[in-house]
């Protein structure tokens, strides 16, 4: 089992052929008050959980509906048998849930997708400059259980947050059944 460690702000963990929880978001949603929560004193996952909630309620760097929703499914979808096997994923309108197992470097994997999408999405979008905040969140999941309760996690964010379109933001790979 070959384990690579990568380490900005937030470490960055991957084990080979273990599925892996990431959130990115847009850089505009990145505000004064998610800023603090990200200094706060706390467990990475409660505030991971306490910038999310705030999250799916602020429509701060929303850009995501719509065109540009169906952009970025397109790009998850492109690399998925090459650089990751999908699992779930939802598309909030300024942040992302993606559970993956990836098949190369996580570091490599992410940068591919927030640089491709970037470029799209500023395009369709007729903006420039950053597109997405710099780091993301990651977690390796190490049994069938956090699995299980992470894909019900992440299909229930877009009902959760009251989103009208709540089925075109997920997606899930019925071939996950060794999770289950």
């Amino acid at each position: 089992m070959e384990t690579s460690y990568h380490k900005r702000k937030l470490p960055h963990i991957q084990v080979q052929n273990m599925p892996n929880f990431i959130t990115f978001r847009t850089h505009k949603s990145i505000d004064s008050y998610v800023k603090k929560l990200t200094q706060q004193n706390k467990d990475t996952k409660i505030k991971q959980y306490e910038i999310d909630k705030y999250l799916d309620n602020s429509d701060k760097g929303a850009y995501l509906y719509g065109a540009q929703l169906k952009i970025l499914k397109s790009i998850l979808h492109e690399k998925e048998k090459i650089n990751y096997h999908l699992i779930a994923y939802a598309i909030m309108p300024n942040h992302i849930h993606l559970l993956i197992e990836p098949k190369k470097d996580l570091a490599i994997i992410m940068k591919t997708l927030k640089g491709r999408s970037a470029k799209l999405l500023n395009e369709s979008l007729n903006i420039r400059g950053s597109f997405w905040a710099r780091e993301y969140y990651d977690k390796v999941l190490r049994d069938e259980k956090q699995v299980n309760k992470t894909i019900r996690y992440i299909l229930n964010n877009p009902v959760k947050a009251n989103l009208s379109d709540e089925k075109e933001r997920v997606f899930c790979n019925t071939d996950f059944s060794r999770y289950e």
